[in-house]
């Protein structure tokens, strides 16, 4: 029982991202290394010059810095250097390697090769990434603080971060940007109407203008084409008229009219019937002759009468068919039929009109209670980072007291700002290193040795809070030594309860708080110099903790101070 709850305890408290090992060969003076790291304080410690750093080198190739052949040891062998990572498949791990189409396992393995010609290859899980990649994910992955490179304490979303997770804001922020992006999905629909608007409004009048012309006029389906045969007719009216009556008076009315002559025709054949079998037929035919130039007569005779000249009509059709024609050549159109397909045209550009100001109406409405759905998220948000601000402030002073900053101070300044997915609040994190009461930005005014102790101090106080990976400091604790450097290896050890944490040290107060010390040295190889790292045992550990209190050769009070500083 005892046995499961402390299993139990250690695997809550392992970190979510590790770097388990790195392997570096053929780099600067390293030939070839391997360093497996604990999951939680790993110190490396060793002489000045004898490579540290050059393993700083190494891991940034992994996190996707620049390089060339300049790096090679051996010019005719290839640069490898390879970091293997066990982590848990938080979110963004996830949404990294699922927008990069790559598989993601608990255990993943980032290399890096520079070829002789100085030409970059980079791989995860053996499958080619490029730069932009590695960079992206080494984000994920390691946190890494150099003495001169602490930009992202001086970043506003950091610092953002840092206030939002003390607020456990985390909930109220998932609703703000769902919230807010509802909001300007909504507000960029109303801009692109209220555009679509102005360039219609731009054409309306005039659209209306023909759609007046034309609804005036109210011409029917091939009208213009019927009122030009009728012109035709009445202006031609006595001629016609005359034509009409003449040939209906030929058929049947004249001395010898034809209907008659072929009815006394139709008779004569009727006597010859009896003689062949086709006159039958034949009369037949001839009577039906006869009664259809019957009907053509009389019809020719009904249009006849029909058929009057008319000016006041000759003069309304006129009108019309001019107004008609002015509109066929205004619109380039050519009969009827056009004209009555343009004049619908312009009535739904017209009703567009009138829809799209309706639309733009309910759709500022709705924008307009998306936007303060989220403002009022946006106003929780605020007043809890408000409220955390002294607390926060307070404490991190008190912590730069105990790494050695007594005179140090923080502020943080929290002015009203635009609305955002973040919220409506701009967040700047100040700072005084003399007590001189005129706090500055963070990047103008702190050195780079206090940006490190702050930034130790503030990951510190939100460790708990937010996901980190793994932590990498590298000689943060230049200018400090006695129970300054003390305390920053309690906040270390603290940190690196729940937190992978790989430090390059020259502190032996830190390097006593080590769950796994590595010491970095020079050694003649092949009558070459090259660097190696090896884990050191516990006596090794309290021998080389005493050479960092008193020199090379350590007193037995320095073993003794070693002993009891590894103990405790």
């Amino acid at each position: 029982m005892f046995f499961f709850s402390w299993l139990l305890i250690f695997v809550l408290h392992l970190p979510l991202t590790m770097l388990q090992k790195l392997h570096i060969q053929n780099y600067a003076i390293i030939e070839e290394l391997s360093i497996a790291f604990s999951p939680n304080l790993n110190i490396i410690t060793g002489e000045t010059g004898a490579g540290k750093s050059i393993l700083m080198g190494a891991l940034n190739l992994i996190l996707g810095q620049r390089a060339d052949s300049n790096v090679l040891q051996n010019k005719e062998q290839k640069c490898i250097v390879e970091a293997v990572f066990a982590l848990a498949p938080t979110t963004a791990l996830k949404n990294f390697f699922s927008e990069n189409d790559l598989d993601i396992s608990e255990e993943i393995l980032v290399r890096r090769e520079i070829a002789v010609n100085g030409k970059s290859r980079g791989f995860i899980n053996d499958t080619p990434v490029n730069l932009s990649q590695l960079k992206a994910l080494s984000i994920l992955l390691v946190d890494l603080h150099q003495q001169f490179d602490t930009l992202e304490l001086g970043n506003e979303n950091f610092q953002r971060e840092v206030l939002d997770a003390l607020a456990n804001n985390a909930a109220y922020l998932s609703q703000l940007k769902e919230k807010y992006q509802q909001y300007t999905t909504s507000k960029n629909q109303l801009e692109n109407m209220q555009l679509q608007q102005a360039n219609a409004n731009k054409e309306l009048d005039y659209n209306r203008f023909l759609f007046d012309e034309l609804e005036e006029l109210s011409l029917k389906k091939n009208e213009l084409e019927e009122l030009n045969a009728e012109l035709k007719l009445l202006n031609n009216s006595e001629s016609v008229k005359q034509q009409l009556g003449s040939v209906s008076f030929e058929l049947k009315d004249s001395e010898q009219p034809l209907v008659q002559q072929l009815k006394i025709l139709q008779q004569r054949l009727a006597g010859l019937q009896q003689y062949h079998p086709q006159i039958q037929q034949l009369t037949d035919r001839v009577n039906s002759a006869a009664i259809e130039l019957q009907d053509v007569a009389d019809e020719l005779e009904q249009i006849d009468n029909s058929i009057n000249f008319d000016a006041e009509r000759i003069q309304v059709a006129n009108e019309r068919l001019s107004a008609g024609y002015k509109l066929l050549k205004k619109h380039g159109a050519t009969d009827t039929q056009q004209l009555l397909d343009i004049q619908q045209v312009l009535q739904q550009k017209l009703d567009a009109v009138l829809n799209i100001s309706n639309s733009i109406e309910k759709l500022e409405k709705e924008t307009a209670l998306l936007y303060d759905e989220s403002s009022a998220i946006a106003a929780i948000i605020s007043a809890n980072r408000s409220a955390q601000i002294k607390s926060f402030t307070d404490k991190v002073n008190k912590l730069l007291v105990q790494v050695g900053m007594p005179n140090a101070q923080i502020k943080v300044q929290l002015q009203p700002a635009g609305l955002s997915a973040s919220g409506i609040d701009e967040i700047l994190f100040l700072f005084d290193a003399n007590k001189s009461n005129r706090f500055e930005p963070l990047q103008k005014v702190a050195s780079g040795g206090e940006l490190s102790r702050l930034m130790l101090s503030i990951k510190s106080l939100v460790a708990k809070k937010l996901q980190l990976p793994t932590l990498i400091f590298d000689e943060i604790d230049t200018g400090i030594s006695g129970e300054a450097a003390r305390q920053v290896g309690i906040i270390m050890k603290g940190l690196s309860a729940g937190h992978q944490l790989i430090v390059i040290s020259h502190q032996p107060q830190i390097a006593a708080k080590a769950s796994s010390h590595y010491f970095v040295y020079k050694e003649i190889v092949r009558d070459k110099i090259v660097t190696s790292i090896r884990q050191l045992g516990n006596d090794e550990r309290i021998t080389a903790i005493a050479k960092m209190l008193s020199g090379e050769k350590p007193t037995a009070a320095a073993l003794e101070n070693a002993r009891e500083m590894v103990a405790n």
